[in-house]
């Protein structure tokens, strides 16, 4: 698989993210499955990128509406042609939603409209001080039960779980882009907490991942 591996590239729409993409979607189906209500309901995806999850999602939950969002608009009309070409009619228009800009936050739905908010591989790409906006915002937007699930690879209180975490870290390190690196459940904790949400739920993933639920206290 590895030999099949294009270069790092975290664009939205690079081969890279396809790649990553594919492998982890089946497990993810898998979590939310598990996780998401069995009532109809609204679901936000943060960060949709080329909307290759959602739309592969969308169709095991016909009783839930979907809702792309994504801080950049160039990625928009994929979302929407990939929904288009699956005949994905669960799925609303994308939005723009900037976790660093409160006054986007809303674009994807009134205060606690939202069973399920879920986010897919942005923190080893990105400052750990979004972790705040996007507490702040699932705070604002989910309702009393709903939850926030966030996929990706993470230190666990300092320390790297796996050899090949250290050595995924040590790669994005030397892109010499300050924010790439794998962040810390401990950060994502500290800043859930200053928002009224906790960690209910750390599940263990494939290719040493994991999906990271938080929830309301």
């Amino acid at each position: 698989m590895n030999q099949d591996k294009p270069p790092l590239d975290p664009h939205p729409l690079s081969e890279y993210v396809a790649w990553a993409g594919s492998r982890n979607r089946e497990p993810l189906l898998g979590v939310l499955k598990e996780k998401l209500p069995k009532d109809p309901g609204n679901v936000l995806e943060l960060a949709s990128g080329s909307g290759m999850h959602i739309n592969y999602f969308a169709p095991h939950f016909e009783h839930l509406h979907f809702h792309p969002s994504d801080k950049d608009a160039e990625v928009f009309d994929n979302i929407k042609k990939l929904s288009s070409d699956h005949g994905n009619d669960n799925i609303a228009d994308p939005v723009h939603l900037d976790l660093t800009n409160p006054e986007t936050w809303f674009n994807a739905g009134t205060p606690h409209s939202f069973a399920a908010i879920f986010c897919i591989n942005i923190f080893q790409v990105a400052p750990v001080s979004i972790a705040d906006g996007m507490m702040e915002c699932a705070a604002n937007l989910l309702d009393d039960d709903g939850f926030l699930l966030i996929y990706g690879p993470f230190q666990v209180e300092g320390a790297f779980t796996t050899d090949s975490n250290k050595e995924f870290h040590q790669t994005l390190s030397s892109a010499g882009v300050s924010e790439w690196g794998l962040k810390d459940v401990a950060d994502l904790k500290k800043a859930a907490a200053h928002h009224g949400l906790e960690l209910k739920e750390q599940i263990n993933m494939p290719a040493n991942n994991f999906s990271l639920i938080f929830g309301r206290k």
